[in-house]
């Protein structure tokens, strides 16, 4: 009998995958509450003080940021999706602070800016923007050298 190992690569996936999972349904609930203005997020967003009409915008940019996360490529669109809910969470959470709410007024927005960066960092490399290759210059450059027009200047004076 075989026994499988379960290194913590072989798990990144099921944790990538959960935490994308909470992150989206709390989401696109968040959204579609926001879209249809329930008396809970209506009476929240006039608290802090912001117009009943930032719902539909928020609602929207929500439920579009789910679809981007959950569907395969478009991975510059993952990467904005990620930095909105970020700065969506993150403003939420600064919102409730400034306006002198306590803890469990927020403490819902801090645990899905936390899922976001989770989910960011634990997201497959099919999900990742890699950076472009860099040229390779043909001679390499010791690290402590002056450029080539320079040191010629140096050798002359």
């Amino acid at each position: 009998m075989t026994t499988i190992r379960h290194s913590p690569e072989n798990r990144r996936p099921f944790w990538y995958w959960l935490t994308t999972g909470l992150l989206a349904f709390g989401m696109l609930a968040g959204g579609v509450g926001q879209l249809l203005q329930l008396k809970f997020n209506a009476d929240g967003v006039t608290h802090l003080g912001y117009p009943l009409y930032l719902l539909y915008i928020l609602g929207t940019w929500k439920i579009i940021g789910v679809i981007a996360l959950l569907v395969p490529g478009y991975l510059l669109v993952k990467e904005w999706t990620y930095a909105g809910f970020f700065f969506l969470l993150t403003g939420a959470v600064t919102s409730h602070i400034v306006s002198g709410d306590g803890v469990s007024a927020y403490v819902f927005p801090l645990l899905f800016a936390l899922l976001t960066v989770l989910s960011w960092y634990l997201r497959p490399a099919n999900r990742r923007l890699v950076a472009p290759p860099q040229p390779e210059s043909r001679m390499p450059q010791p690290a402590n050298s002056l450029p080539p027009a320079l040191s010629a200047s140096a050798a002359q004076g």
